[in-house]
């Protein structure tokens, strides 16, 4: 009885406790925790660009080894096209997340409006929400007339309630998410091209190079793919032996078409 005459904010902590440990809980306390995926503001523009840039580079290679069968050709298309696509997907995330940022700022603004002069509606409309999340009646209204005292939080769960929107990330810049982008771009884009450089001086084969550039790309998506995996949480050979198989059939598509230009079309560069 002594620790129910404590504090509210006591009794509400040891309710909680209570309740975590009630009910067939147990086994679920007891099971192994999840792994955390990783974190960080720029590790899936790293991940996913880097995806793009290999499988958009070695497709392009595939289809001029196809159509032609010159390094000269490969190394000036390829890294022509590297640098453009690069400006283009950089320039895009950061368009894009500047947008998201405008959008979600002009709503809260709406948002703000609606619960400062329409509070009652703005309430009730909460209330259901969570009510419809199962929270009895009396739960829901008493969370809403705490959320009413921090006008900033009522906003935020308006938003998330009525239009699905998390507050903006102030911290977010997006010139540097489109930087980022850019270089991963780049760099991984780079690695199928480089296999080519680096057996410049030791062969003269372009079948040889091209193999080069098969390895090299296969090694950087498989990687790649893990990295998805550990974001995602998805099992990382499932996730790798995905992005291999998106990045071969992408390959596989280029060459096609550059060997049926080529022989059933005539055309040759």
């Amino acid at each position: 009885m002594g620790e129910r005459g404590g504090s509210s904010g006591g009794t509400t902590t040891s309710l909680l406790q209570t309740a975590a440990e009630d009910g067939g809980d147990s086994e679920r306390k007891s099971s192994e925790r999840p792994r955390e995926p990783w974190k960080g503001k720029y590790v899936k523009s790293i991940v996913f660009a880097g995806l793009d840039a290999i499988i958009t580079c070695f497709s392009l290679i595939s289809s001029i080894n196809a159509s032609t069968r010159s390094s000269g050709h490969v190394l000036v298309l390829g890294f022509s096209n590297l640098v453009a696509d690069a400006i283009s997907m950089g320039f895009g995330d950061s368009v894009s997340a500047s947008s998201e940022q405008e959008v979600i700022n002009e709503e809260r603004k709406v948002t703000e409006w609606d619960v400062i002069n329409q509070r009652k509606k703005e309430q009730s409309e909460l209330v259901n929400h969570y009510q419809a999340l199962g929270m009895n009646c009396n739960d829901a209204t008493m969370v809403v007339n705490i959320f009413t005292k921090y006008n900033d939080i009522l906003v935020d769960q308006r938003m998330v309630a009525d239009k699905g929107m998390l507050p903006a990330d102030q911290e977010v810049k997006p010139w540097k998410n489109g930087l980022v982008t850019f270089a991963s771009f780049m760099l991984f884009g780079s690695a199928p091209l480089l296999s080519f450089i680096i057996l410049i001086p030791f062969t003269d084969n372009d079948s040889i190079k091209f193999l080069s550039a098969c390895l090299v790309s296969a090694l950087a998506l498989a990687l790649l793919g893990v990295a998805k995996a550990r974001i995602s949480g998805q099992n990382i050979i499932f996730s790798a032996a995905v992005t291999l198989f998106s990045g071969a059939i992408a390959a596989a598509s280029a060459y096609l078409v550059g060997w049926l230009l080529k022989h059933i079309a005539g055309l040759e560069s």
